[in-house]
């Protein structure tokens, strides 16, 4: 709740350094990208749709299709990570 006044018994630690976040490789790259498109797509559909047009239907194929690749892609890099830290571990 508060300071009671008493000193702990247990000794602080120091913090320990983190190790730096890997660089974002074109694994990483090409999430962002399709994440990107995946956004826009889904922006084109919504404009086509209050315009009454029914192209808007494509747009929903590709919003469906880059939101796939950008799964594929996290998954893809997570997997080499988990790979990568196994082998050096």
């Amino acid at each position: 709740m508060g300071d009671t006044g008493r000193r702990s018994s247990v000794p602080r630690q120091e913090p320990t350094d983190m190790p730096p976040l890997p660089s974002p490789g074109p694994t990483r790259r090409l999430a962002l990208y399709s994440l990107v498109v995946c956004v826009l797509a889904v922006a084109a559909a919504v404009v086509s749709f209050v315009q009454g047009s029914l192209l808007g239907i494509v747009w929903v194929l590709l919003a469906g299709l880059s939101s796939n690749m950008t799964w594929y892609y996290l998954k893809r890099d997570k997997a080499r990570r988990t790979d990568r830290t196994q082998v050096t571990g």
